[in-house]
């Protein structure tokens, strides 16, 4: 496939999980790619995987901490130093935080939530975008969650966080659409991501698959999702297929966020 051909795509947490599936998807389809993480060696490591399965695809890796303003101002710029062009961003950088009650939850572990999940989505759409309204063109994807769409017990630093991403989402649309700048997010349920076992970690640190059995009974399809399940996703919405999708987050999730009364 060459649908990306030629287009210069930024992957941030692009060390594992969904990060990994999405930059592997985008390479599969000819894009170059800026991949950014804070963890060097994960970094690496994805690099090299790509490169020795697509060897003809651009790569520049960025270690970054996307909380910090002027490390993602970094990427960006190296990104345009590299390749001249930024086509889309998918904006995937997160953490989960942990599990707690809401009046129970340690102040810094939220602050530090807010800081990854929702300042470092904004800056990376804060420097992108003038890249692309000078282009005419640009693709944003956001990483919302179900946890943005619904609550979800336990975890109030991400469902606010990923919130207030679909709602930046939103207004990006509102202002940039005009600039031929498209901004969507996905909203993934349970995928089978590091992230995700932890959780279930958390959950049941004696027999976390337990934990992950019995939270799949809850999906009507009663299974967790594939991060190459959702890489398919925002790999269309960063295309040329996706040229009137704006402003919208897309649950994926196994239809779960519908289920009413599940607590």
């Amino acid at each position: 496939m060459s649908e990306m051909k030629g287009k210069t795509i930024i992957v941030t947490g692009a060390g594992m999980g969904l990060g990994l599936a999405a930059a592997k998807e985008l390479a599969a389809q000819g894009a170059n790619l800026t991949l950014v993480d804070y963890n060097e060696m994960s970094l690496e490591e994805a690099k090299k995987e790509i490169n020795n399965s697509f060897p003809d695809v651009k790569i520049l890796a960025v270690v970054a901490d996307v909380s910090k303003e002027d490390a993602v101002k970094n990427y960006v710029d190296e990104t345009v130093k590299s390749f001249g062009r930024i086509d889309g961003l998918y904006n995937n950088a997160g953490i989960e935080g942990k599990q707690a009650g809401m009046t129970e939850y340690d102040v810094s572990v939220f602050k530090k939530v807010i800081d990854i999940n929702l300042m470092g989505v904004y800056y990376g759409m804060r420097y992108v975008i003038p890249v692309m309204q000078k282009q005419k063109y640009g693709r944003i994807v956001n990483v919302a969650s179900v946890g943005g769409i619904r609550g979800v017990l336990n975890q109030i630093p991400y469902v606010a966080s990923k919130h207030a991403v679909s709602g930046m989402t939103k207004n990006a649309a509102l202002e940039y659409g005009r600039f031929g700048i498209n901004t969507n997010a996905v909203a993934p349920g349970a995928i089978l991501t590091p992230m995700v076992a932890e959780a279930f970690r958390q959950v049941n640190p004696a027999d976390p698959k337990a934990a992950e059995t019995e939270y799949a009974q809850r999906n009507p399809v009663k299974r967790l999702g594939l991060p190459q399940e959702v890489a398919k996703v925002v790999a269309f919405l960063l295309s040329e297929d996706a040229s009137y999708v704006n402003g919208q987050t897309i649950a994926i999730d196994g239809g779960e966020s519908n289920v009413y009364g599940n607590v």
